[in-house]
């Protein structure tokens, strides 16, 4: 099958050699140069720009966005719909808001071309490990994707599957990565509980491994963590500073908009707030609090 492939970052580039592996014909585009002759030497076809992505696929065409969220999806399209005819499919792999996926569904079913959301999970080890895919779309459509979608997964029959209309891939992908924000903090608050007990000597390495078999509490991300924790058991030249890339806060605010509790989640990002708060104001006016109320001593910076 063909398919076209707007976005060649690491992971783009990554599933267009998985694809091409799988004999698909993939046409790339990039901003970046050098990402395209990366991806032309993996064995995919190179466009110069846009339009010449769109020559070269037959219609009709399916053309995959990996780029990130928000404008850089919205002027791609706008780059695309041109040249599109009736029966083009456009497929977000990327972790939109799922409000705004809603939006260019619409958009683009008003020129009788089709959205496909397709919420993309596996990172850097999709290449050999396969990625979860979950697919937002018309039933028809995404039927003409099964072949793109078998080879990206970790098995035809596993890890992708439709989830519902157009919306419902990111918004199930949104939800994902929300989780995947309280269970990492769980991990990290755990291990930093046994290395605090100093007097156990503690191999955290050790522990891991052993939490991955049989455990109830083995996961791919403890796998992640333990590796992590035997490189570098005291995470030294590790600033504690943790980005959020948008999914965990926009799971907050559906959690709000839908009456939903969702206290580990939220207090997950909270958490991830915290650590980039270089000047930590709140702690000191704590301290400053306490010294006012109680006379508490206040411990001086430098």
């Amino acid at each position: 099958m063909q398919l076209g492939m707007v976005g060649l970052g690491k992971m783009g580039a990554n599933m267009a050699e998985r694809l091409v592996t799988a004999g698909h014909d993939v046409v790339g585009f990039d901003l970046n140069r050098d990402a395209v002759a990366g991806v032309v030497a993996r064995g995919a076809r190179g466009a110069d720009s846009l339009e010449d992505l769109m020559a070269q696929l037959d219609a009709p065409r399916a053309v995959w966005i990996m780029v990130p969220h928000g404008e850089p999806v919205d002027a791609t399209l706008a780059a695309l719909l041109p040249a599109a005819q009736p029966g083009d499919i456009f497929i977000d792999g990327g972790n939109s808001y799922y409000r705004d996926t809603l939006r260019r569904a619409e958009a683009c079913r008003a020129g009788r071309t089709h959205f496909v959301d397709v919420g993309t999970s596996g990172g850097i080890w999709g290449l050999t490990a396969g990625y979860s895919m979950m697919v937002g779309g018309d039933d028809d459509v995404v039927a003409r994707l099964r072949p793109i979608f078998e080879a990206l997964a970790p098995a035809s029959d596993q890890g992708w599957g439709r989830v519902g209309p157009s919306g419902s891939g990111h918004y199930v992908k949104m939800i994902h990565n929300g989780i995947e924000y309280g269970l990492m903090q769980a991990y990290a608050e755990g291990f930093a509980l046994l290395r605090a007990k100093e007097e156990f000597g503690l191999d955290l390495a050790q522990i891991g491994d052993i939490w991955e078999h049989g455990s109830v509490v083995r996961s791919w991300l403890l796998d992640l963590a333990t590796e992590a924790l035997r490189e570098n058991p005291g995470m030294t030249e590790i600033a504690p500073y943790v980005p959020d890339s948008g999914e965990g806060r926009w799971t907050v605010f559906e959690s709000i908009d839908l009456n939903v509790a969702a206290p580990v989640i939220g207090l997950s990002l909270m958490r991830r707030i915290g650590s980039r708060d270089e000047v930590e104001y709140s702690d000191r006016l704590l301290a400053a609090m306490r010294n006012q109320f109680g006379g508490h001593a206040i411990k001086r910076a430098g």
